[in-house]
């Protein structure tokens, strides 16, 4: 399997959103990333959405993987809003940092200078923390998507090609 060839990789997106949890707000940016994964050849496991806030990110994290090995972007909170606490969040239930991602992340477009997203692994998953517009979530994705199937490779110490 190469770098870009994600098959039999699995992926699961988290959209952190009072709105969406309130049912005043659309999970556009939740499903414009499922639908960037699946056409990525990732299938998709699991879709979930939960509140604004430290535990409430940091609970879904721990349950989503908690024995899984595979890709989880969560979408939202990455801002400054009082409470854009999805970094918080993630640094609780993170083993590793993985600095470089969120970076690569931040570079796709002006905007990024503004988000406090991380990623990060946890056990065999690797965590991302995505925008919560479609647009932007699917952008910084995109520009890591590459290097994903390598990464999910090292965690489940496989062998690479290096």
């Amino acid at each position: 399997m190469s770098d870009r060839d994600p098959a039999g990789l699995a992926a699961k997106v988290l959209t952190v959103s009072d709105g969406v949890i309130a049912g005043v707000r659309e999970d556009r940016s939740g499903e414009a990333l499922a639908e960037l994964l699946a056409g990525a050849g990732y299938e998709i496991v699991e879709r979930r959405a939960v509140a604004d806030g430290t535990e409430s990110v940091a609970g879904a994290l721990r349950e989503m993987t908690d024995g899984f090995a595979g890709l989880l972007v969560t979408t939202g909170g990455t801002g400054f809003g009082p409470r854009d606490l999805t970094p918080e969040g993630t640094r609780e239930v993170v083993d590793r940092l993985a600095p470089g991602l969120a970076e690569a992340m931040r570079l796709v477009n002006p905007l990024g200078r503004l988000s406090r997203a991380v990623a990060g692994t946890r056990g065999r998953a690797l965590i991302l923390n995505a925008p919560g517009s479609p647009r932007g979530a699917v952008e910084c994705t995109e520009a890591v998507l590459d290097v994903v199937p390598h990464a999910l490779r090292l965690l489940s110490n496989e062998p690479t090609p290096h």
